[in-house]
């Protein structure tokens, strides 16, 4: 795992002094990506500058160093990630009389590009990736992007200069012309998420690379062109076409191989590795099939809570004593949360509000104190229908259709002519322990819900401020693919509809955004088997029995985790990664809270109107209302103004 960085100025003054100087700013800003090496690589004549940050995992000599050139001396790669099967690549380069100093992933994802070009050596990669790779006979800059997004590439476009691009945010910054006036469309889209939906970033003009996407960029005349290498769309649709028609065995021994492959492709280091183990479906799976495939016990990794509620310590306990791993978990108290506070907007580069951000970065830490690389279980969720969410706006919908059309708009008027403060006050008359929280505000998007469509339905389930423009100060969110009527004859059925919605946003800007960021914080790798490309193709495959059946998600998985762990260790309500921010918000983080959230604060950055969110946490702090996540929103926005702005 690494970090990259660099620029192409089209201006004509250049000069390897200049050039140098600005590289090595930039990487600076991100040596936490690669602490073990650097590098820079520069040509004046073309305006280029490429730098690179690496943390040594494969190939532990200097013949791994980076900005690489190919053995013709045509092409130069700065490259992050991890590609798995680079020793089949290296055979299947053998014929073309291709050589090789080392043995590195690096050098046999550049000689691929000199021999088979970037798209179609792309398409060839099983792993994670992002790269920069410079031409030196056409001219030519590209940009890549592994398939679902797990590693991360941000570039920004200066007509008339040329581009800039990185790992992170913080290395653009870095450069005298990126751009840095806030986006505050970004800024509704992050009140809406919790985080910035790609391709947009919190500033004009720079942008993310999205999964599984090429951008080539000639300096000569400033041209850029972005194109897919591999789609989610074309997934979709080969999917129909090519169902998996086999019996329920045998898809559990389809799973079983691929997943067992991608695990023991992830397993190959030259450093110390483990596992997260929150003791959940995901993470048990991915570290099964690791203990299965290793001839001494693999190191887990979990943390808990003092708070019930939220703590899973105890399951990954057991799930570790039974598969026999060298298991260490840390329990964390609010103090340890507000130790990160401070470095989260560092870490995370643009506003990012997942409050699961914090015990992954305390996971992290724990982790790397120990291993370098480290296995986690993200992605199961979207791939095999695991999130409560599907079941409960599945279920909504049903009874949404049970209401007879011509009922719907008076019912949509009766609901919404009484504010929501009339339906809290009403729900006084319901004993306190069967009383709903915010029953206005569910009955108002009730109405919402029966004046709309399912699209709204799951924009309902995924917002949080769910009106963001009412709340950013000259900010109107843009309307991207989570408003694409067109996904309802595309993808008929609605829990599917989620699960393409979920690993096309959801997944790449907040998921792995979030594994990436806290990980790379602390110079440790996180690999992620489950969203191999292969397992991905092969779960949009699955009928939806063998995705859901008797009303519970990842029955496939399940199936197969049942194979090495006994069912009473896993079946148990989901809890998510979660953290009780909203006791702490109540005590200890109280004061820096309020900090963040006073008149001078809002004065200072003025991004947000002051009086809905004073509302929300006046209702917070009396415990009539529960709006952490709203909250939470607010807080990293203006944690984040506050170190950036």
């Amino acid at each position: 795992m690494c970090g990259l960085s660099g620029f192409a100025d089209v201006k004509t003054s250049n000069n390897t002094q200049d050039l140098t100087k600005i590289i090595q700013h930039m990487n600076d800003k991100i040596r936490h990506r690669g602490p073990d090496d650097d590098g820079i690589w520069t040509d004046a004549s073309n305006g280029i500058a490429i730098g690179h940050l690496r943390l040594a995992i494969i190939d532990l000599s200097p013949l791994g160093h980076q900005p690489m050139t190919s053995s013709c001396d045509r092409y130069v790669i700065a490259y992050n990630g991890e590609v798995y099967n680079f020793p089949d690549l290296k055979k299947e380069l053998g014929p073309s009389g291709r050589t090789f100093k080392g043995h590195s992933d690096t050098e046999v994802i550049l000689e691929g590009c000199a021999q088979w070009g970037v798209e179609e050596t792309a398409r060839k990669l099983i792993g994670m990736f992002a790269f920069a790779l410079w031409d030196k006979k056409d001219k030519q800059l590209w940009l890549v992007r592994d398939r679902l997004g797990i590693k991360p590439l941000y570039w920004s476009l200066s007509p008339g200069r040329g581009i800039i691009f990185g790992s992170e945010l913080k290395a653009l910054r870095a450069h005298p012309d990126c751009p840095t006036d806030i986006d505050r469309n970004a800024v509704a889209s992050f009140m809406r998420h919790n985080y910035i939906s790609g391709p947009q970033t919190i500033y004009h003009n720079v942008f993310k690379l999205q999964p599984g996407h090429i951008l080539r960029f000639s300096p000569e005349d400033g041209s850029h062109t972005i194109n897919p290498f591999w789609d989610m769309n074309d997934v979709v649709t080969n999917a129909s076409r090519n169902p998996f028609t086999g019996s329920d065995q045998d898809a559990v021994v389809a799973l079983d191989g691929l997943l067992s492959d991608a695990v023991e492709k992830r397993m190959v280091s030259d450093v110390p590795l483990g596992a997260f183990l929150s003791g959940g479906i995901d993470s048990s799976a991915v570290v099964a099939l690791m203990q299965k495939q290793s001839d001494r016990p693999i190191r887990s990794f979990s943390i808990g809570f003092n708070e019930e509620k939220y703590n899973e310590a105890q399951h990954a306990a057991r799930v570790a004593k039974h598969l026999g791993t060298d298991h260490t978990e840390l329990y964390v108290s609010a103090q340890d949360a507000l130790n990160v506070i401070p470095d989260l907007a560092s870490h995370y580069d643009e506003p990012f509000a997942d409050s699961s951000q914090i015990p992954t970065c305390l996971v992290s830490a724990l982790t790397k104190n120990h291993v370098t690389v480290a296995l986690s279980g993200d992605g199961g969720d979207e791939l095999f229908a695991g999130y409560s969410r599907y079941f409960q706006a599945s279920r909504i919908s049903n009874q949404i259709n049970r209401v007879p059309s011509v009922l719907r708009h008076p019912l949509w008027l009766g609901l919404k002519s009484l504010p929501a403060s009339f339906w809290d006050l009403a729900a006084k008359c319901i004993p306190a322990h069967k009383r709903p929280q915010n029953l206005g505000a569910r009955l108002h998007k009730m109405a919402e819900l029966l004046h709309d469509d399912d699209g709204a339905l799951y924009r309902s389930m995924i917002s949080h401020w769910p009106e963001p423009n009412d709340i950013v100060i000259g900010g109107q969110e843009k309307h991207g693919l989570l408003w694409d009527a067109k996904l309802d004859r595309q993808i008929p059925d609605f829990i599917a509809r989620m699960q393409y919605l979920d690993t096309q946003t959801y997944l790449p800007d907040d998921i792995l955004t979030k594994v990436d960021r806290a990980s790379m914080a602390v110079a440790l790798e996180a690999r992620v088997p489950l969203l191999d490309h292969r397992v991905v193709e092969f779960a949009w495959r699955l009928p939806k029995n063998m995705k859901i059946r008797d009303g519970q998600g990842k029955w496939l998985l399940r199936q197969l985790l049942y194979q090495y762990v006994p069912q009473s260790l896993i079946d148990r309500p989901k809890m998510g990664f979660g953290v009780p921010i909203d006791h702490w918000l109540r005590g200890p983080l109280k004061d820096w809270a309020e900090n963040l959230l006073s008149p001078e604060t809002f004065a200072r950055h003025n991004l947000l109107r002051y009086a809905p969110v004073q509302q929300k946490w006046k209702e917070h702090l009396s415990g009539k209302a529960n709006w952490q996540y709203l909250l939470w929103d607010v807080l990293m926005l203006h944690a984040w103004a506050d170190q950036n702005t």
